[in-house]
C-alpha cells in the first residue's frame, strides 16, 4: 500500500509518501514540503498548495491519502489556514477517487513513539529510525507528513480491514 501523508500548513504543507505492507518495514518514497510565500494573496497561496498537491498524487499514485485532521484549540485564525489546506488535499484526493483518512495528531504520536505526548523531536527521531534513514526529514513539517503515512500503514489500514470484517460479517448475520 502506498500511503500520501499531508501535513496541512498554508507556509508550509508537509507531504510524505511511504510504501507498506504487513510483515515488512515501511519505506518512504519521497518527502518534503509545498511551500507558499507568507505574503502571497490567500487565493494565490491556495492555489499553489493544490497544484502542489495534484503534482504528488499524480507523480506517486497513493493508494490512499492521511491528512492530520485539524482541530482548534486556543489560535482559531492560524487554524482556518490549516483547516484550507487539510481541505484542499481532500479536495485532490477526491478527485483523483483516492480513499481520505484522517489522523488526529495523538493518534500519530502513539503510533509513531508509543506516547500520545510525544514532541515533534521525538516524532522526527523515530520517523527516521522506522524508514532506516541517517536523519530525521527536514523540515518538521515533512517529517510529519512522513509520520501520518507511516500512522495510517500501521493503525489505519488495520482499523479498515477490522470495518471490513465487521461490515461483512453484520452482513451474514442479517442474510
Amino acid at each position: 500500500m502506498r500511503v500520501l501523508g499531508v501535513d496541512p500548513g498554508l507556509t508550509r504543507c508537509g507531504v510524505g509518501v511511504v510504501d507498506g505492507r504487513p510483515g515488512r518495514p515501511p519505506a518512504l518514497v519521497d518527502v518534503g514540503v509545498i511551500m507558499t510565500p507568507a505574503d502571497l494573496e490567500l487565493p494565490q497561496r491556495l492555489l499553489r498548495i493544490e497544484a502542489g498537491l495534484t503534482e504528488w498524487v499524480s507523480r506517486h499514485r497513493p493508494d490512499v491519502v492521511a491528512i492530520e485532521r485539524v482541530f482548534a484549540d486556543h489560535n482559531v485564525i492560524s487554524v482556518m489556514g490549516t483547516a484550507q489546506a487539510a481541505g484542499l488535499a481532500m479536495l485532490v484526493a477526491a478527485k483523483a477517487g483516492i480513499p481520505v483518512y484522517l489522523h488526529t495528531p495523538t493518534e500519530v504520536k502513539a503510533a509513531i513513539t508509543g506516547s500520545g505526548r510525544a514532541d515533534k523531536a521525538q516524532v522526527a527521531s523515530m520517523v527516521a529510525r522506522i524508514l532506516k534513514l541517517d536523519a530525521p526529514p527536514k523540515p518538521a513539517d515533512a517529517a510529519d507528513a512522513a509520520a501520518l503515512a507511516i500512522c495510517h500503514l500501521w493503525r489505519g489500514a488495520a482499523d479498515d480491514r477490522i470495518a471490513r470484517a465487521v461490515a461483512k460479517q453484520s452482513g451474514k448475520a442479517s442474510a
